[in-house]
């Protein structure tokens, strides 16, 4: 976090967030080790550490019901992602990568050790084609996220040995439901979290949830289901209650975990680079997150290296 907060400040930001406590929920003396532990091995320089509150007469807990009067406080960032993406893009171009936005892998073939692979490129409003081409390649990195099993089986006609798991993940927009800048944590009483965000000035951003999910991940929705679930939850905190008639906009993500058997919510988030060498090189990306995503590409690109037969050793800060 405090990497990516020094080195593109302008598009991450530090932010507060509060957990509110009460005795029917995790014993406070686990979460004060859980908190001093993220304070410890996150590598903290800069953003301020945990600490508990008294939510009694103040800000942040003026907006919770009366039975929340003790809590936590840590430090954590908030990111706008997609900017993110577009400057990783922008510093690949400027270090020699060709970006190809709106291109689809329509097919990646072995021949005499190396891939031959079928682009093509279609006008995002009308879907019609554009463009299509074929290039050759030495090595080849799937890192297609939640479609990782479709490049792999359907465009290149691998199997992998590991295996994804689609958990949607959908979040609501609300009416503003507290006036400070602090963000919220909350635990359930299913032992999931959902995190009420300042969002936009005027509304507060809920979410999310964890749902086991199967289809294109590009028409991921939220359901009533989900709605009523955040609403339900936000509502066990909040004096004001919320409704699904509160519900401004919503949205909805897919995120591509390893599958270790476990439940939606308690999936591992962790990740695993598969490597094939029965043949021209491939990589495969599996799992993975945002706070990970620079050691995850270094680790990837070193693979790859090992793989073409070039040691070269890390440049990322």
């Amino acid at each position: 976090r405090e990497v990516l907060l020094g080195m593109a400040p302008h598009i991450i930001w530090p932010m507060r967030f509060v957990l509110p406590h009460h005795s029917a929920l995790r014993p406070a003396a686990l979460i004060r080790i859980g908190l001093f532990l993220y304070d410890h091995l996150g590598g903290r320089k800069f953003l301020p550490s945990s600490r508990g509150i008294d939510l009694r007469g103040t800000p942040e807990g003026r907006p919770l019901k009366d039975n929340f009067t003790r809590g936590f406080e840590y430090s954590d960032c908030w990111v706008d992602d997609a900017r993110l993406v577009v400057l990783n893009a922008m510093d690949a171009k400027a270090r020699g990568a060709d970006i190809r936005t709106r291109t689809e892998v329509v097919s990646a073939r072995e021949e005499s050790g190396r891939w031959q692979l079928t682009l093509q490129t279609r006008d995002p409003v009308t879907g019609a084609l554009e463009r299509r081409e074929t290039l050759q390649s030495r090595a080849l990195v799937n890192a297609g996220g939640p479609w990782v099993d479709d490049v792999l089986n359907k465009r290149v006609g691998k199997n992998g040995k590991a295996r994804i798991r689609l958990v949607k993940g959908s979040h609501i927009v609300v009416p503003r439901l507290f006036e400070h800048d602090h963000a919220y944590i909350l635990q359930n009483p299913d032992q999931r979290i959902i995190f009420a965000i300042p969002y936009e000035e005027r509304y507060t951003l809920v979410g999310t949830t964890d749902v086991d999910y199967r289809g294109d991940p590009a028409a991921a929705a939220i359901d009533d289901a989900e709605v009523d679930y955040l609403c339900e939850q936000a509502s066990r905190y909040f004096r004001r209650p919320v409704g699904a008639a509160d519900v401004r906009w919503s949205y909805s993500g897919v995120r591509p975990l390893l599958d270790d058997g476990a439940d939606a919510a308690a999936v591992t988030r962790d990740y695993q680079l598969e490597s094939r060498t029965d043949g021209a090189p491939l990589l495969s990306v599996w799992g993975g997150k945002l706070t990970t995503y620079r050691k995850l590409a270094e680790e990837a690109a070193a693979e790859a290296g090992r793989l073409l037969g070039e040691q070269r050793l890390p440049w990322t800060e």
